[in-house]
């Protein structure tokens, strides 16, 4: 199952036929560089093409009403004076003769991606389409917005196949109003928005676009806004966003798809939003999200500029992400602001599934379970030749990750974390279960260890020895999760490591197939996808998971999580505040100095 990439030069038909330095910017180039850069790097052609087909009335009146779209239809045969006309009914927005069937042809490719995802022809995908869709309402054109191209996906997506519960993520620098307003009222759809703010003097300039419009009658809840009151968000920020809040909240909705309105004027470069992220952000939050619903995700195109600029980024700034009231256990504990990490350079993620697989697929041709059988009887020093190895064609760019089955994990995990510390990597090291591993960690902060268990100590006691105790022991799925968004990617994210080392340690409080695979998919998105997985051979069942997890399979879903036990909730809570000393991507509250807005 591949990517795909739905685009037609079509969509660029349209133009600005007045003067008009609002919607100026909204020209037929910011489609075609877009898919130009893709071609040029030689992504489109590794991915499948689909073609657009044209919306019919059906489709669009999922979400608009009838009187919009007949007024609409009229366009085309309209005086350049009656299109000025028009397009002063609503607000930033122009029509020109072929705006309609460009707009049509955007909700359609919008919909075949859908149906490309739905009907498993292809895994995942983008559209690249104009006009841009999330600012249209009910009965109105708004922001360079015609039809609503998400908001008509999930409906149709939830009418053709079925589907009980959507999750749309809008990471555009504007509020999505019309995405909110299309589903305030309604539980099945999950919305997340987060957008340049200004205490409503940035455009759309609604009230309802602040973090206390949650939705309403049966939806309250279900609509989470992100404001920024400050301009200058940074990776870090963004991050604070998804571990904090949107994780936590989409693996408790469980949901059956995941749409994304990719708007990327969030990103530095962009003269209007103002914003520092870098485009690696924009790949690592993707692979976060594509965990989610067996891996079912549609990104649909925005708003972007026509060309990439970048400039330095500045300083650490402050990341709003207010209280919210919402149904989702998770938010028990969400109070205030997030505050900063680091100036934290983000690596890439790994570059694509395939060259995992591919590596993969050559070890296991040659060795199978022959291998295995030759590793158990191998001498101590032979299986630490064979692990080392490993880690130095990770390091060389040789293979992606490995997975390793060793008599005894703690006999052999410390000089693993020797030999990556030596080649002058940072280690982050992930135990699930068992017994603790302080003595296997070096001392000057070249390796990070967390270890979540049942048996843990209950304090750290090294900075960069972070036990993690739960009530039940990692077979408690919501308690893990719970850990793994609100801990472990945070640390993960501000430490950086060069290396994963991934262990599931003997013991009988291990995580459940699932959630293995799930932390296994997650934890890929750091380090370049650089990853050494250790199991012990007594747990055998788990290979086959482990290699579907690291050759790009998405994780099975975890199903609707109950919430975590208080008494975890509790530790967990006091954990964090005494680690905010050190990791500041921990905070869940900004503190206020001088006055000073957050």
């Amino acid at each position: 199952m591949e990517t795909a990439l739905v685009y037609d030069e079509e969509m660029t038909r349209y133009k600005l036929l007045w003067l008009d330095p609002d919607c100026e910017i909204e020209r037929p180039e910011r489609l075609t560089a877009s898919h130009e850069a893709l071609v040029r790097s030689g992504l489109a052609a590794r991915c499948v093409s689909i073609p657009v087909r044209q919306a019919t009335d059906a489709d669009i009146l999922l979400i608009h009403s009838e009187e919009y779209l007949e007024a609409v239809k009229k366009t085309p045969y309209m005086t350049l004076e009656d299109l000025r006309e028009f397009t002063l009914q609503y607000g930033a927005v122009y029509f020109h003769p072929n705006s309609y069937h460009c707009a049509t042809l955007a909700v359609g490719a919008a919909l075949q991606l859908v149906d490309g995802v739905m009907t498993g022809r292809v895994r995942n995908g983008i559209a690249l389409v104009r006009p841009p869709g999330h600012h249209s309402m009910r009965s109105a054109a708004s922001g360079f917005c015609v039809f609503n191209n998400v908001a008509i996906a999930a409906k149709y997506a939830q009418q053709k196949y079925g589907i009980q519960r959507v999750l749309i993520v809008d990471w555009d620098i504007h509020h999505g109003q019309g995405v909110q307003y299309a589903f305030e009222d309604d539980p099945s759809v999950l919305y997340l928005s987060w957008h340049r703010y200004e205490h409503q003097k940035f455009w759309p300039e609604l009230r309802e676009s602040d973090y206390d419009s949650v939705g309403k009658d049966k939806g309250a809840g279900f609509n989470i806004n992100v404001p920024w009151n400050k301009v200058g968000m940074q990776n870090v920020d963004y991050l604070a966003v998804f571990c904090h809040v949107l994780l936590p909240v989409a693996y408790e909705f469980c949901p059956d798809l995941v749409l994304v309105c990719a708007g990327f004027d969030s990103a530095i470069g962009d003269p209007e939003g103002e914003m520092c992220a870098t485009p690696d952000i924009f790949a690592h939050l993707t692979h976060l999200l594509m965990n989610l619903a067996g891996g079912k995700l549609c990104a649909v195109l925005e708003f972007k500029l026509c060309s990439d600029i970048q400039r330095p980024g500045p300083l650490t700034c402050k990341a709003p992400v207010r209280a919210h009231s919402s149904p989702f256990s998770v938010f028990a504990q969400l109070i205030g602001s997030t505050g900063p990490a680091s100036n934290m350079q983000l690596k890439h993620p790994p570059q694509t599934s395939a060259r995992s697989a591919s590596s993969w697929k050559k070890k296991e041709e040659k060795k199978s379970c022959k291998g295995e059988k030759q590793l158990e009887d191998f001498d101590d020093d032979a299986v630490m030749s064979s692990l080392t190895a490993l880690v130095g064609k990770m390091e060389n760019n040789e293979i992606c990750n490995g997975l390793a089955l060793v008599g005894d994990i703690s006999m052999v995990m410390a000089p693993v974390i020797r030999h990556a510390t030596a080649l002058k990597q940072r280690v982050l090291v992930v135990c699930v279960g068992g017994t603790g591993i302080l003595s296997h960690l070096p001392e000057d902060g070249t390796a990070l260890a967390v270890h979540v268990s049942k048996e843990a100590p209950e304090e750290p006691q090294l900075k960069h020895y972070i036990p993690v105790r739960l009530k039940n022991g990692c077979g408690h799925t919501s308690g893990l999760a719970q850990v793994t968004f609100g801990l472990l990617l945070p640390l993960a994210y501000e430490y950086d490591p060069a290396l994963v080392l991934l262990a599931r340690m003997p013991g009988t409080d291990g995580a459940s197939d699932c959630a293995w695979q799930q932390l296994v998919g997650l934890l890929q998105g750091l380090a370049r996808g650089r990853m050494l997985v250790l199991i012990q051979r007594d747990d055998k069942a788990l290979v086959s998971p482990t290699l579907a997890s690291l050759s790009g399979s998405p994780s099975p879903c975890l199903g609707r999580l109950p919430a975590p036990l208080a008494e975890d909730v509790e530790a967990l809570e006091r954990l964090r505040r005494r680690l905010q000393v050190d990791w500041m991507l921990l905070r869940t509250s900004a503190q206020k100095s001088g006055g000073e807005d957050n």
